[in-house]
């Protein structure tokens, strides 16, 4: 029987909005695996290397960059490098598995201008003074930092009617059930499940 192939799933929105935590509800899934991105920022205190992000030299990064490694890439704030290689989408294909990719907004509609099909999902904080709660109990950044990040909160907010799907996160259970439900039904597609139907189809006779 002809297997489907790999679903994509994009996984964004502003900084402090829960979207890790979101990811990892999706990845409880039976076949879904993670897209670990590459960054040359520092690791924080919390963070271990290839668990969410591979980090390497600006060289190293650009480097990939000339190889055409990357399935996208950005610069943040003028500074950091963050960009998402394509050997995970290869992997994905390999093992027959979902792809689940957390990126930001503008890596996001990267993806979705070289992969139209796969399904994006805009994670909504409850509010402005939710996300600044959350940057602030984090404790790792400056204030000016934490401008930044409102500031860059507040343009990622006016790209949501690029998404496909948008889940609140003002309820933690809730959103988590959302979000499987999502990758779920994106799964039985009619555009996904075609080739495989027509195979079934064949042993009524049709």
């Amino acid at each position: 029987m002809i297997q489907a192939a790999p679903l994509v799933l994009i996984v964004s929105g502003p900084s402090g909005s829960g979207k890790s935590t979101l990811v990892q509800k999706i990845l409880e899934l039976p076949g879904t695996m993670l897209s670990i991105s590459c960054t040359t920022r520092a690791p924080r205190r919390t963070e271990n290397a290839g668990k969410w992000y591979n980090f390497v030299t600006e060289a190293e990064f650009q480097q990939m960059i000339g190889r055409g490694e990357f399935l996208e890439y950005a610069q943040v704030f003028g500074k950091n490098w963050y960009g998402t290689p394509k050997k995970w989408l290869d992997e994905a294909r390999a093992e027959g598995k979902d792809l689940v990719l957390e990126i930001d907004v503008k890596g996001a509609l990267q993806v979705k201008e070289k992969l139209s099909e796969a399904v994006a999902i805009f994670v909504v904080p409850p509010s402005r003074a939710d996300v600044e709660q959350r940057i602030r109990a984090r404790g790792q950044d400056s204030e000016d930092e934490i401008r930044r990040r409102l500031e860059r909160s507040r343009q990622e907010m006016l790209k949501y009617p690029s998404y496909d799907f948008a889940v609140i996160n003002d309820d933690l259970d809730r959103a988590g059930r959302e979000v499987q439900a999502i990758a779920l039904a994106s799964r039985c597609r009619m555009a996904r499940q075609e080739d495989r139907i027509c195979e079934i189809v064949k042993t009524f006779g049709g």
